[in-house]
Formats: C-alpha cells, sequence, structure tokens
C-alpha cells in the first residue's frame, strides 16, 4: 500500500501545474436550480454532463442559461422541412475560464437517442467561429476548426460580448449561408450538408449566457 501512495504522489508530482490548474478549471461547475426547463424545452448535456447543472429560464425578452455541461436546447416544434433561416443574439455575461463557444444548431435528428445528429454553428469569445457536425459520440469539422473573422465581437474586459448569429438555408437552390452580426462568415453548397430537421442552440461548458431573439422562419 505505501509502494503504491508513493507511486501515486509521484505521479501527480509529475503533472505540470499549468496543465492540472487547466483540468481544475475545465471542470463542469454546479449551476443552482438547474434541472428545470420552461414548457415545452428539452436540453441535452454532452457526454456523462448533468442536467442537475443545466439552467434555461424565460427572461423577457428572451432566455437565460447558465451551465455546468455543455447542451443543446430544443422544442419539438421547431422542426423545418425545405428552406428556413433562423437567428438569435446571444450576449457572453461572464468570462470563461478558457473560449467556449454558443450559437445555433439545424438538422437535428434524434436528439434524445444514441445517434443523436446535428450540424451547429457557434462564436466565442475570441473572435472565432466553427461549423461542426455530430454523428452519436462523433464530431466532424465543417470549417476548418475555429476560424478567426472581423464581424465577431470579441469579449470585452469582462467577458462580455454580444453576437447575432444567423443560419439562411436554401435547401433546393443557392447557398446555405451563415452569418454573424449581418456578415457571411461561411457559405456551402446545398448538397454539402442536409437541412431537414430540429432547429435550436448549443451552449458550451461553465458559460452564462442570454439569448434574444431566437426565431425561425419558413420558407
Amino acid at each position: 500500500m505505501r509502494i503504491a501512495r508513493s507511486l501515486l504522489l509521484l505521479a501527480l508530482a509529475a503533472v505540470p501545474a499549468g496543465r492540472a490548474v487547466a483540468q481544475s478549471a475545465d471542470r463542469d461547475k454546479p449551476v443552482a436550480g438547474g434541472g428545470n426547463l420552461p414548457a415545452g424545452w428539452t436540453a441535452r448535456p454532452d457526454g456523462r454532463g448533468s442536467l442537475a447543472n443545466v439552467k434555461l429560464v424565460t427572461m423577457p425578452p428572451g432566455y437565460h442559461v447558465t451551465l455546468g455541461p455543455a447542451a443543446i436546447f430544443w422544442r419539438e416544434e421547431d422542426k423545418v422541412t425545405g428552406r428556413f433561416h433562423t437567428l438569435a443574439t446571444f450576449t457572453q455575461t461572464q468570462a470563461p475560464a478558457h473560449p467556449e463557444g454558443y450559437g445555433l444548431f439545424f438538422n437535428g435528428k434524434d436528439l434524445n437517442g444514441p445517434n443523436q445528429h446535428y450540424v451547429y454553428f457557434l462564436v466565442r469569445g475570441d473572435g472565432t467561429f466553427l461549423i461542426k457536425r455530430r454523428d452519436g459520440d462523433k464530431t466532424t469539422n465543417i470549417t476548418n476548426g475555429w476560424t478567426a473573422h472581423p464581424a465577431i465581437n470579441k469579449a470585452d474586459g469582462t467577458g462580455k460580448a454580444t453576437n447575432k448569429l444567423e443560419i439562411d438555408g436554401k435547401a433546393s437552390a443557392d447557398k446555405i449561408r451563415f452569418f454573424v452580426n449581418g456578415k457571411v462568415v461561411y457559405e456551402a453548397e446545398p448538397s454539402a450538408m442536409e437541412m431537414d430537421g430540429i432547429v435550436g442552440f448549443r451552449v458550451n461548458h461553465n458559460l452564462d449566457v442570454h439569448i434574444e431573439g431566437f426565431d425561425i422562419h419558413r420558407m
């Protein structure tokens, strides 16, 4: 027992201090009042994240999200077929331990099941964006990782940043366009990704974000 304990202490001592701090800071935070959602809303945290640390409340003129684990949020009524346009304005209210993303998703299918699927479009406080696809536990980049763009408002000294995101989905013609603050940051051919499915929003872990103007326009 003494030998095993000594080996464990040596292993811990070998971990760089910066890495140990980063791992500690990266843990999902507990969220007081978590686990309850407004009527009609469903949330799914990533991995083994607990819904007890996922909080979504109605806060006119929008919603307020406080997390622990990263999570997606949706309503079954927000399913689209064919052309659509969705938008929302996100305000990150506090600085996270390291940059984390927030934004919209579409093409949601089997969101409560093992084969969950959706495409998500996020920005974060360092002025970068990401478009990615999830299939079950696997995620695949559509953009080349996190990409900087001048249209994205970076977080200020307090960690606050406000960005309006839009996805203009043209399922049968033209382009699928992704906007931040009215500027196109990425576009793709409709054949590059499916559009039909549930539309919602995603917020990554340990963020505190206010969301206004979330809407879906069907065409």
